[in-house]
């Protein structure tokens, strides 16, 4: 393969796995170079400024992870948002061209078919099927001077407790000794 290049990737289009989207939903097509701010911002002009009540996040191969984390970013600012994933496998089509062809015959191309793991989020303001597989309701969001300590609050910044008695260095013995017998004396306390 070290003689061969890339000339081309393209994939097979294949059609959203949600039933009843209407025709002019959104779909965010997130590849491996996207830039996370782009999508992020055209994503949110369209919920905020557009007033959508559905978008899609799509994404297949080293892109997934991305996807996610669109989604993610998404349903931390807006809240309220009901999720439904869809995992399945995408083809890629890879031609490879030969960078050292024969010098009497033609270009050798090398096709490649891949199947990689793809993913669809729908993300909708409006309540969707509970029973269908890969849903996730909205996360409970909390008002303000309500009481948050029993509850999961990641990424909140809360002061340290004070450390625990049994936590702090303890003092130490230590025997020292003199003489190859082993008779020893005690040298004091150190800190551990």
């Amino acid at each position: 393969m070290e003689n061969f290049r890339k000339v081309r990737t393209s994939e097979e289009e294949m059609p959203l796995p949600f039933p009843d989207l209407p025709l002019d939903v959104v779909e965010m097509k997130v590849k491996e170079g996207s830039k996370i701010r782009n999508l992020m911002n055209f994503a949110m002009a369209q919920m905020e400024l557009k007033g959508r009540r559905q978008i899609v996040f799509s994404g297949c191969g080293r892109a997934v992870t991305k996807t996610i984390t669109c989604v993610e970013i998404m349903k931390r600012k807006l809240g309220g948002l009901h999720q439904v994933t869809k995992v399945r496998y995408k083809t890629v089509l890879e031609v490879w061209e030969n960078q050292d062809p024969p010098p009497d015959g033609p270009a050798q191309n090398l096709t490649v078919h891949k199947n990689v793991p793809s993913i669809c989020i729908l993300l909708s303001r409006d309540p969707l099927d509970p029973n269908q597989m890969g849903y996730q309701p909205p996360e409970h969001r909390h008002e303000a001077g309500e009481d948050t300590s029993g509850s999961s609050t990641k990424g909140l910044k809360r002061p340290l407790p004070p450390p625990c008695e049994e936590l702090l260095p303890k003092k130490l013995q230590v025997q020292v000794s003199d003489s190859p017998r082993g008779s020893g004396t005690t040298a004091g306390q150190l800190d551990h």
